[in-house]
């Protein structure tokens, strides 16, 4: 679900409309997975959710979400038998969310069916290049008062996504090693930022100049090929193993979650562009340093096409098992390399890790509902180990000045904190504050969502 800032905690809870079925909660009395004081959760429980807010991304967001868990008779809570979650919001940066997300845990005993239908549209997407610090950042050229001004979204493309999945995964040995198998279909839209569309309305001074942005100079100097450079669509199947020991899903305090996952795309069809193959490899381990309050946790994750020639606007795309938000680019911003400018960091191959600790420091019932707030520091980093194929030179001659340093790829590091809300240890709003170590990715990022980052 969504990445985008919901505050304060207590408009949450104000305007949050719940339906019990049946009705009346119970106090628990012999659980291994909660407290004593709290709630056991049972029947059908429906949130209303309004989106307000801001994320450095994806400026000023608002909408409506509705989720609704089904407990069933309390005795698997804080796990659930099934949910369905419905979003529609808009951003000020051009962003827009139109999805139904489905996920049954204890429908079937030892099967687990997820399903996505999403909408997804961006007007300024993030655009740096590939590479990381291959691709020279300059602030300046978005800077109306500075002298290399060229426009405010010289970094930016226009997308349109399309996404339509269905993933099922099962037990191997008991419920700790499952396999997974899911087919998807995404249709991309790619173009340049619709300059008309922006400049309606506004005035002189705020206009954006037409000229040249970087997707459209990379396209004339055949970095994007002619083929790509506006979207097209794969259908592909999702292959996988997954080995989780965590205490509890969303919330964990101890144990570990890997995932090893192929993203297979046939060339089914005359028109499809490629057929290629991604892995990606994702190790997660949580450590319970104060029982039920402190922990520490960590991330160490490697994507990568492994066969074949991925398309450039999948590149940022992110593979996981399921998916529990709507989009997922990167490396860099709030699902990756917080504080770090979203998808500064594109290539063919990635590895990025995170390190954090979190502390519950207050635990309540409110509402009917089990509350906890919690604090977290972390530290994350990442980088490109599979360069993305740009030719040194165009036509045998050199690129223009001040846009590739050839060589120069690093790891990129952030650092941060954040403060989280945690509902029924199901539900969590997170907001980080993430600052980069070096300028050539950014200074800062703002960030809220559903969910801690892993």
């Amino acid at each position: 679900m969504k990445n985008l800032l919901i505050f304060p905690a207590l408009f949450f809870l104000t305007f949050q409309s719940q339906a019990y079925f049946p009705a009346g909660d119970s106090t628990i009395t012999d659980s291994t997975k909660v407290k004593k004081t709290e709630k056991i959760k049972k029947g059908l429980n429906f949130g209303v959710l309004p989106i307000i807010g801001f994320t450095s991304d994806i400026g000023f967001a608002y909408g409506l979400s509705v989720s609704m868990y089904n407990y069933g008779d309390g005795t698997i809570y804080p796990d659930y038998k099934y949910m369905l979650y419905v979003e529609y919001s808009r951003t000020t940066k051009g962003q827009g969310t139109t999805q139904i997300f489905f996920d049954s845990k204890g429908m079937f005993p030892g099967i687990r069916i997820t399903s996505d239908i999403s909408y997804l549209t961006e007007l300024q997407l993030n655009f740096y290049g590939f590479n990381g610090y291959d691709a020279v950042y300059n602030q300046a050229f978005t800077e109306k008062n500075s002298p290399d001004y060229i426009s405010k979204v010289f970094y930016n493309y226009q997308r349109k996504f399309l996404r339509v999945t269905a993933d099922v995964d099962a037990n191997i040995l008991g419920k700790k090693l499952r396999w997974h198998a899911g087919l998807g279909y995404f249709k991309f839209n790619i173009n340049t930022v619709n300059v008309d569309k922006y400049n309606k309305g506004q005035k002189e001074e705020d206009k954006i100049e037409k000229t040249d942005l970087l997707y459209e100079k990379y396209i004339k100097w055949q970095i994007i090929r002619e083929d790509e450079k506006n979207g097209g669509y794969m259908p592909y199947i999702k292959l996988g193993l997954t080995y989780d020991t965590r205490d509890n899903e969303n919330n964990p305090m101890k144990g570990m979650w890997d995932e090893i996952m192929l993203q297979v795309t046939p060339k089914l069809f005359p028109n499809q562009q490629s057929s290629f193959t991604r892995v990606s490899l994702i190790h997660r381990q949580y450590f319970p340093i104060i029982k039920d309050r402190f922990s520490f946790a960590y991330r160490l994750a490697y994507q990568g096409t492994i066969a074949g020639r991925t398309p450039f606007y999948l590149e940022p795309y992110m593979i996981t098992a399921v998916s529990f938000t709507t989009t997922i680019d990167g490396l860099g911003g709030a699902k990756t390399l917080r504080g770090i400018l979203r998808n500064r960091v594109v290539g063919d191959g990635v590895v990025y890790g995170n390190a954090e600790f979190r502390y519950i420091f207050l635990k309540t019932v409110m509402f009917k509902q089990n509350i906890f707030l919690s604090a977290n520091a972390f530290a994350d980093a990442g980088r490109v180990v599979q360069k993305y194929d740009v030719p040194e030179t165009f036509n045998g001659q050199p690129y223009p000045a001040g846009y590739f340093n050839f060589g120069a790829e690093k790891f990129h590091f952030s650092y941060g904190g954040g403060i989280n809300l945690i509902m029924n240890r199901n539900f969590i709003i997170s907001t980080d504050f993430g600052f980069t170590t070096d300028k050539r990715d950014g200074n800062f990022g703002f960030y809220a969502g559903i969910g801690y980052l892993f």
